[in-house]
């Protein structure tokens, strides 16, 4: 009875988001940060919350987690119910410093404080869900998410990294073969499949399980796969690159935020998807952290979306 008073009542369906809310350290080319607020949930929730107003959170952090950080997330109108905080633990840690390109880095300190013992919980408000974005981290936690759902949302969208190839295999090809769409970026692909062809990489990943693929190509733009259709799309050139830290997240949460926002799954409005999740993205490089993604409006979106439609679209007449 109890499940389908629920059901009953999900007349407004959710996005929920999992994934880590940290502090990081960032040193580029352009400037060095000491402790600021990161976390692919946070770069996710904030990207997705100008598309959807309904965003749930699950994540953890110590008792040295600022509140204002917290409200920030209010703010955007994410709930933060989910949002577990551990008395006398500290929050996860991420240091790095990239390279003159802008592409590699060097992981300098990474500290799992809170996130070592993890064990997520799922607010019974949050048992809505019909978008669910899995951030990076242990393929078990993104497991026990799933687990802990009672009914399975209508598209679940998962992030991962080479370093759970590395030391969670078994892990994490069981998450992989339960979700929707998997997305990693091009090196992480090529290491999953152990194939250098992007297309050959593809065609073995997905069938792996995901029904979709994208992999993310950082100032390449990023390629979606599904069966044997593909489609590419560029990243926007910009004439500054501050900090590509959560680049990724933010683009995840783009994507998912306007899939969830246009309640289409079909390959033709993923396409859009992806290019919603570049607009984002390209954003969030132009400022260290989250601080771009924090006060956007959303004519500067729509305006940035539009750059990408007039970088790829033309009018073309085949020769003869």
């Amino acid at each position: 009875m109890r499940g389908k008073k629920q059901n009953e009542s999900r007349t407004l369906m959710s996005l929920l988001v999992v994934g880590t809310v940290a502090f990081d350290a960032i040193e580029t080319p352009f400037g060095k940060t000491d402790r600021i607020i990161g976390g692919a949930a946070t770069y996710a929730s904030l990207a997705a919350s100008y598309f959807t107003k309904k965003i749930n959170l699950v994540s953890v952090v110590g008792d040295d987690f600022p509140p204002y950080a917290i409200r920030q997330l209010h703010d955007h109108g994410i709930n933060t119910e989910g949002l577990q905080i551990k008395t006398g633990q500290k929050s996860f840690f991420w240091s790095g410093r990239y390279h003159a390109d802008m592409n590699s880095r060097d992981t300098l300190d990474t500290q799992l404080n809170v996130l070592a013992d993890f064990n997520p919980e799922i607010p019974d408000s949050y048992q809505d869900c019909e978008f669910l974005m899995l951030g990076n981290l242990m393929p078990r936690i993104q497991m026990q998410v799933m687990d802990r759902l009672e009914e399975r949302p209508k598209l679940v969208v998962m992030d991962t990294m080479n370093f759970w190839m590395e030391t969670a295999w078994d892990d994490l090809m069981k998450a992989i073969a339960r979700v929707d769409v998997l997305t990693i970026n091009d090196a992480e692909a090529r290491q999953l499949a152990n194939e250098y062809s992007l297309v050959k990489a593809a065609q073995k990943i997905l069938k792996m399980g995901p029904r979709y693929l994208v992999i993310k190509k950082g100032e390449h733009g990023a390629l979606l796969f599904h069966n044997e259709q593909v489609f590419f799309a560029p990243a926007l050139p910009l004439e500054d690159v501050f900090d590509p830290t959560g680049a990724g997240d933010t683009f995840a949460g783009g994507f998912i935020g306007y899939l969830a926002r246009t309640k289409d799954i079909s390959f033709d409005n993923m396409k859009r998807g992806i290019i919603y999740g570049s607009a984002m993205a390209s954003f969030c490089v132009e400022k260290f952290g989250t601080e771009r993604m924090l006060n956007l409006k959303q004519e500067e979106v729509d305006d940035r979306v539009q750059e990408f439609i007039d970088l790829v679209q033309f009018d073309i007449t085949l020769v003869d």
